[in-house]
């Protein structure tokens, strides 16, 4: 059963018999054969097929709900076990928004000083992926911001508020004041996060706010994209705070807070809710609420 509950849960995620076949390690038709032995044993069709995958049906979409709470309880199950004959070891897999990066080593290295040896592998995603892969049993963790959109059913735990600073050649129109207004951002030849990006729409939502729209000169999804630009002294960008700081910009370039509203975004760290959690996550967790009020003190 819980074979077949792990074909599902890879279908979801690549929507696509044969990549999903891949990933399982099995032939395609034997995929599709468990699947539909699946199908039999519930006695409703899960999978709407024509020539190529469709979707779920909404009989399909509830297993798949249980599908991820079994796989993860059993996962954690083992996990936890593991633990207890041999002490915290494994492989910790984290998701984060883009501008969650710079401050993400402040939470792996007080992991590491707690829990040496451990494998920790970090990616960068939208807000919507964050989710996505957590749901997905991808990843066991994620960064992402907590109160700007829906985080679904996860558990959370607030680490600091993203303020927002003008990163801006420090002999431009703005040079030597204290803050700048969004009306006054929005004079300067801008490069910003792609609008699949939630830090993007958190940004052109502050500016509608102000009765302003936007066009930048350049998008990326990249930041380090951003940086490069910046850093030839043509372009402007509004970054949080503290990626400001973490990316080292020349002193050609000045960081200047923007006021007007003074916008801020709570960031935490998203867990799925399982209760126990995987012993990994659980450290993490623990790990997150010690950090949380000094991360909380220097944004």
């Amino acid at each position: 059963m819980q074979e077949k509950l792990q074909f599902l849960l890879a279908l979801a995620r690549e929507k696509h018999f044969g990549r999903a076949a891949q990933v399982c390690g099995v032939s395609q038709p034997n995929l599709s054969a468990a699947i539909k032995q699946l199908e039999s044993l519930l006695g409703v069709p899960l999978v709407d097929r024509g020539a190529r995958f469709l979707g779920f049906t909404p009989e399909g979409e509830r297993v798949l709900e249980w599908a991820r709470r079994i796989v993860g309880d059993v996962r954690a199950m083992h996990a936890d076990i593991e633990t207890m004959k041999l002490g915290l070891k494994g492989h910790l897999r984290i998701a984060a928004i883009p501008t969650a990066l710079p401050v993400i080593y402040r939470l792996t290295s007080a992991f590491w000083q707690r829990h040496p040896g451990i494998k920790i592998s970090i990616a960068s995603h939208t807000s919507t992926e964050v989710l996505s892969l957590l749901e997905n049993l991808e990843a066991d963790a994620g960064l992402t911001y907590l109160d700007n959109e829906p985080v679904g059913r996860v558990s959370e735990v607030p680490l600091y508020r993203e303020r927002y600073y003008l990163v801006t050649p420090g002999d431009g129109p703005f040079a030597g004041r204290a803050s700048v207004t969004w009306e006054e951002v929005a004079t300067l030849p801008l490069c910003l996060l792609t609008p699949d990006m939630q830090n993007r729409r958190i940004i052109d939502r502050i500016f509608k706010e102000v009765g302003i729209e936007v066009e930048p000169m350049l998008e990326s999804s990249s930041i380090v994209v951003l940086a490069t630009h910046l850093r030839s002294g043509q372009l402007s960008t509004v970054m949080p705070r503290v990626m400001a700081e973490e990316l080292a910009m020349p002193a050609a370039i000045a960081s200047i807070p923007i006021v007007a509203p003074d916008a801020s975004t709570l960031i935490g760290l998203v867990v799925a809710k399982r209760d126990p959690q995987p012993p990994l996550t659980a450290a993490l967790i623990a790990e997150a609420r010690l950090l949380a009020p000094s991360l909380a003190s220097m944004m």
